[in-house]
């Protein structure tokens, strides 16, 4: 264990005293949620990082996602030919992200709703649930809503619609927060898309990301807003609420419908969202070039979410050199979204920009995560179409779920820190 090491475990309390500072009731803190949480999430990094078992498991589940990303472009190779061949390949044009990895998307939804159709994904849901519940003592509802975020997105609502109407505060900010510190398993195969040349072991780090930042954002949901009310699922294991489709087929072509709104949603979102930031960074760069010569071009929305991001970037354990840098892409997530972050961290990759490979490592856990405002609406609007009358209730947590899933993302990049070391075999060179 060198000193980045023990920066990045230190790190870990520093982003706890953070979320403490902006807690909104600090002396009804669960301070027994708040370490088993964090004992938790070191526990399973230490599996994974340390554990040669868990590291050859870390190994599979790589290999197991690459086999099945093949899988998944075989329909848009058919569809759109050297278009959908990513890099490497003999007639490859190059990466494509409309035509190489959302198409993914389609095929994981699909997938993803057979395996509800079979019940697998239910029981699956119903054991993660059970271990938060027993290891966290939090609510039924909480528990069932962080198990199913890791393996879906904003749809993981459904899974506890019946009692969306009788949630607690606390509670409403815990769904948001771990939906929005978490990413769902149809558009991490984006990411991997996007990395996989530059980190060929993107895929394992990924998944351990979404399965780690799940008790991370039930910590710093708890800690920003504890819980003062009765919960009426508190020590109740409730199951995946699920409305069945009448057969196999039917289950494909509602999940594969699915994704195909999700792209439309993804698309349009980033279409808006950059032309909105590239109009914003216009006219910032007008004013620094009012204030002086140097700063026009420098004065951008990503530059300054950089220096807000800078001191939590240190805390991750990134190396000065790559501080300033990291920033800018942890901080530009909270605008542009995660997909363009990851994209940002391939060029920098690719360019040799970023010059130690933990920095790397560290970047990329903390960015896996759908902690930034365009997912703040999503998530919101997704959950009052489900339950309107706590359109209000919901308007009121979401910044604070917000803010826990941004420091969740933080904190899961500080374990990963903590346990990783250049000469690491998941590192994949």
């Amino acid at each position: 264990m060198d000193i980045y090491n023990l920066i990045s475990f230190g790190g870990i309390f520093v982003l706890v005293g953070v979320a403490w500072l902006f807690s909104s009731h600090r002396r009804e803190l669960n301070w027994r949620l708040v370490c088993s949480g964090i004992v938790l999430q070191l526990a399973l990094a230490l599996f994974i990082f340390k554990v040669p078992a868990g590291a050859k498991i870390f190994l599979w589940v790589n290999e197991a996602v690459i086999r099945m990303l093949d899988s998944a472009t075989a329909g848009s190779r058919f569809l759109f030919g050297p278009l959908a061949t990513p890099p490497g390949g003999d007639d490859s044009l190059g990466f494509i992200l409309a035509f190489q990895a959302f198409p993914t998307i389609i095929f994981f939804s699909a997938l993803i709703a057979v395996l509800y159709y079979l019940g697998i994904m239910q029981r699956v849901i119903s054991g993660f649930a059970f271990c938060f519940s027993k290891l966290l003592r939090i609510s039924g509802a909480e528990s069932l809503v962080a198990a199913s975020n890791i393996f879906v997105g904003v749809e993981t609502a459904l899974t506890i619609k019946p009692y969306l109407s009788r949630m607690t505060h606390s509670e409403l900010c815990t769904v948001l927060a771990v939906g929005m510190g978490t990413v769902a398993s149809n558009v991490l195969a984006l990411y991997v898309f996007t990395l996989q040349e530059q980190f060929p072991l993107i895929a394992g780090h990924l998944v351990s990301a979404s399965l780690l930042s799940a008790p991370a954002a039930l910590v710093m949901s708890k800690i920003l807003l504890p819980e003062t009310e009765r919960s009426e699922t508190l020590g109740v294991h409730v199951q995946p609420y699920y409305e069945k489709d009448s057969n196999l087929f039917a289950a494909i072509i509602q999940g594969s419908q699915g994704g195909v709104k999700m792209i439309v949603g993804i698309s349009a979102l980033l279409i808006a969202v950059l032309g909105l930031v590239a109009l914003l960074d216009l006219a910032l760069s007008s004013i620094g070039s009012l204030i002086s010569p140097k700063l026009e071009g420098a004065l951008t929305l990503k530059a300054l979410c950089g220096y807000l991001f800078y001191p939590l970037t240190l805390a991750l354990g990134v190396p000065l050199e790559d501080a300033r840098l990291v920033s800018q892409i942890i901080g530009g997530r909270l605008i542009v979204t995660e997909v363009v972050a990851y994209q940002d961290l391939a060029a920098a990759l690719a360019e040799g920009r970023i010059v130690h490979p933990r920095s790397a490592v560290i970047t990329t856990y903390a960015l896996c995560g759908f902690a930034h405002l365009a997912s703040m609406a999503i998530f919101v609007g997704g959950v009052c179409a489900l339950a309107p009358e706590r359109t209000r209730d919901m308007g009121r947590v979401a910044v604070r779920a917000l803010a826990a899933a941004t420091l969740a993302c933080l904190m899961t990049a500080c374990v990963a820190g903590t346990f990783f070391g250049s000469g690491s075999i998941l590192l994949g060179e």
